[in-house]
């Protein structure tokens, strides 16, 4: 399910929310939903207000999302939207904001909508869950006396 996501409402949620992320700066928030989609399996978008920096090179590169820029004529929401209004699968579409003009564009569409503060709830739940790699059997029950045998030889301690 692609995600859109209003920027700049995301950051102001986030500052709202948590004491320890007031300094997140766009781009560090790119790259944080990077890897919640790339966790998640899934694609998105985040739109944020006016042109954003001159130099947009930090956006580059950041996986599974795109990065967008309302630029002067427009705005997020208005991008967003026209977004939402084009969407061919629009049953497929989450929209992240707590802005009630978008929530209700979404379910217009049959969309997903999600508040913002709730989305970086999820994020954080589902990042900080550890990922558990299976251990070989052989790791707890330790090597077979063939094996053992042909290790020795193969670093010349054989007996």
């Amino acid at each position: 399910m692609p995600v859109i996501i209003d920027g700049h409402n995301l950051l102001r949620s986030i500052q709202k929310a948590s004491e320890d992320f007031e300094s997140v700066s766009d781009v560090q928030l790119c790259w944080i939903i990077s890897r919640y989609l790339k966790a998640v399996r899934e694609k998105g978008e985040i739109i944020f207000d006016g042109t954003g920096p001159r130099d947009k090179s930090q956006f580059d590169n950041i996986a599974n999302l795109e990065v967008l820029f309302a630029g002067h004529g427009s705005d997020a929401d208005t991008v967003i939207e026209n977004k939402i209004r084009a969407s061919t699968a629009p049953k497929r579409l989450t929209v992240v904001s707590s802005d009630r003009r978008l929530r209700n564009a979404a379910k217009a569409r049959k969309a997903t909508a999600i508040r913002s503060e709730v989305f970086w709830a999820n994020l954080q739940r589902q990042l900080s869950r550890k990922k558990t790699i299976k251990e070989p059997a052989a790791k707890r029950s330790g090597l077979s006396e063939s094996e053992t045998k042909q290790w020795l030889k193969f670093f010349g301690l054989e007996q």
